[in-house]
């Protein structure tokens, strides 16, 4: 069996990645398939409630990294796997999980995915989504309390005290390991005809 081809999607929190992994999946269907760092916050079940609020959730310890790189292989490996879900309402993983079926094009998508060697050495190509910091927390802002129950005070005070922080210590210094930085997000077309293009290719090989 051939390998999958592995796409890495990352960015700062708002900057668009969603919008082109989503265009991406629309064009492609079921021959691309998404796992999704976010997913895989590690379980917080003995906090409480407050005690999670605070958890510092942009810096990579938050994310069960270990779990994702095995669940990544089995994919790689042409096995479907059984993905966590996290629950944003309430700070913790739920005790659900979805199914991320095996397809030939495989999508890996998160803030911090660059960041980790484990996890670029894996893909065969590398994108950044890159957008002004001011249109990110905008987008962050209307996304956190039309969807996952948010004040404006706590999306506020979340980034300042530690999505502005960790992005610019660990998110905006993973943007050298790219090999395509995409400015604008879903709205570059000429960067999503690139990336369409590309995808096509290793499809018709296939």
């Amino acid at each position: 069996m051939k390998l999958p081809l592995i796409i890495g999607i990352a960015g700062g929190t708002g900057s668009g990645k969603t919008t082109i992994t989503k265009k991406l999946i629309e064009r492609f269907g079921s021959e691309v398939t998404l796992l999704s760092h976010d997913d895989y916050y590690k379980e917080q079940h003995s906090l409480t409630y407050e005690e999670r609020c605070k958890v510092n959730y942009d810096h990579p310890d938050a994310f069960d990294t270990d779990l994702f790189l095995s669940d990544l292989d089995r994919l790689r490996a042409g096995q479907s796997i059984e993905s966590p879900v996290y629950d944003y309402t309430v700070h913790d993983r739920s005790d659900k999980t979805k199914t991320v079926p095996y397809a030939p094009v495989i999508l890996v998508e998160g803030i911090l995915i660059l960041a980790d060697p484990r996890l670029t050495e894996r893909m065969d190509i590398k994108i950044f989504v890159d957008a002004d910091a001011d249109v990110r927390i905008l987008r962050r802002l209307s996304r956190d309390v039309k969807t996952r129950g948010r004040s404006i005070e706590s999306v506020v005070d979340q980034y300042l005290t530690t999505v502005k922080p960790m992005h610019e210590k660990y998110v905006e210094p993973s943007k050298k390991m790219a090999d395509i930085i995409v400015l604008e997000g879903g709205r570059n077309t000429v960067a999503l005809d690139m990336i369409i293009a590309k995808i096509d290719k290793f499809l018709k090989e296939e």
